[in-house]
């Protein structure tokens, strides 16, 4: 078999998506909730907004979705994807078939322990996995093969990419890297280990294992991120940060997930239905939502006041370790969540109906998403898994 064509095939899928939207219309009935032709000849999503230009700073701005929606927090409202929070979990369509539209592509072989993190720059032909054998691999998107290894000295707690750069969270230190500029970067102040990294108001934000938020700005002249804030009002470690809106969320293993405004950097609110380590959280058009040990998915709505409070709790029957949303190849939203029976399942949202299970031979710690259908799953085994979303379904999962 040539498992090095193959790859080369897989990978050259990943380059970055077409942004030409002058032939693309978004269908009026599907606006209006009323469209009910499948297939559709028009979007049924509204046009991304034109793509910043890119420097060598960090930015903020992302395509409307996932974790950085302008409606969110706030009073419910309407929205295509969205009619009301009572259309949660109500499960419509066809039953469960195991694999539905999705496949295997290909796997990377090459950490010797478990998967941590993934991330994968937009415009960029490399994809980054950090482990807990201490080290980041970077990969071909080309080849698909292992470009470079990077010892680290430390367990890689998260990572993620933002503009051109690249942040990797160990012991005691984030790891900066610029793809375009070749910048390295050591950004000191955490205590332990780095478990969560987001970006939100020109600002990064880590969450460590004392309990604290530290937050940077890049400072252009110098080249450099200057400490702009640290905040320990969690009292054990901080594992799980998203950015919404206005609001910076933060999960932690005292079971609770805080509200922080951005502009001030203060805790507004703190919620504490979780009974169970908070392990993700994830904002998704005006709602957010939490995944804990507690078995359970919760789905937080901001009430008339502007609180968060739960409008749907979705049960599994095993902790639940991470949450990570895409939009399928006809643009439904899709909740993928990893649980510690070293199964990922997939949901349509909002009605939690199963689109799919992912099984591996230890847990799945990291989920990404890619352009074009794809997304990867790093596993406890050390294997990167590659997926894609097919047009037609998939009867089985390999």
């Amino acid at each position: 078999m040539d498992v090095d064509g193959a790859n080369k095939r897989v990978f050259q899928r990943l380059g970055r998506p077409s942004t030409d939207t002058k032939q693309q219309k978004v269908c009026y009935h599907w606006r209006a909730g009323k469209c009910n032709k499948h297939p559709c000849h028009f979007l049924h999503r509204e046009l991304p907004p034109p793509l910043p230009s890119t420097t060598n700073g960090m930015s903020s701005k992302r395509p409307h979705g996932f974790a950085d929606d302008s409606g969110f927090p706030g009073p419910p409202r309407r929205s295509p994807n969205f009619n009301s929070a009572s259309t949660w979990g109500r499960a419509r369509g066809g039953g469960v078939v195991a694999g539905d539209s999705f496949s295997l592509l290909t796997q990377l072989e090459g950490h010797q322990k478990v998967v941590s993190a993934i991330a994968l720059p937009s415009g960029s032909d490399k994809l980054y996995t950090g482990g807990k054998d201490e080290t980041v691999r970077i990969w071909d998107c080309q080849s698909g093969q292992c470009a470079l290894v990077i010892n680290l000295g430390g367990e890689v707690g998260c990572m993620i990419s933002e503009g051109p750069w690249v942040f990797v969270g160990i012991p005691n230190f984030v790891k900066a890297w610029n793809t375009q500029t070749s910048t390295e970067l050591s950004l000191s102040g955490p205590v332990g280990q780095v478990y969560a990294l987001v970006v939100g108001n020109d600002l990064l934000f880590a969450g460590t294992q004392d309990g604290s938020i530290l937050a940077w700005k890049f400072n252009a002249a110098t080249n450099c991120f200057e400490p702009v804030v640290s905040r320990k009002d969690h009292s054990l470690a901080v594992i799980s940060l998203v950015v919404g809106a206005n609001r910076l969320y933060s999960g932690s293993m005292d079971h609770t997930i805080r509200v922080w405004n951005l502009e001030t950097l203060q805790c507004v609110q703190t919620l504490t239905e979780h009974t169970s380590v908070v392990m993700s959280v994830l904002c998704w058009d005006q709602f957010l939502l939490s995944c804990s040990l507690d078995k359970t998915i919760k789905v937080w709505v901001a009430n008339e006041t502007g609180n968060l409070e739960v409008t749907y709790s979705h049960s599994e029957e095993h902790g639940l370790l991470t949450l990570c949303g895409m939009h399928d190849l006809q643009a439904k939203p899709i909740l993928l969540c990893s649980c510690n029976d070293n199964s990922v399942r997939l949901y349509d949202l909002p009605s939690f109906s199963e689109r799919g299970k992912i099984f591996a031979k230890e847990e799945v710690r990291a989920i990404q998403t890619g352009p074009g259908g794809i997304f990867f799953t790093g596993v406890g085994t050390g294997e990167v898994k590659v997926w894609k979303w097919s047009t037609e379904p998939i009867t089985s999962v390999q």
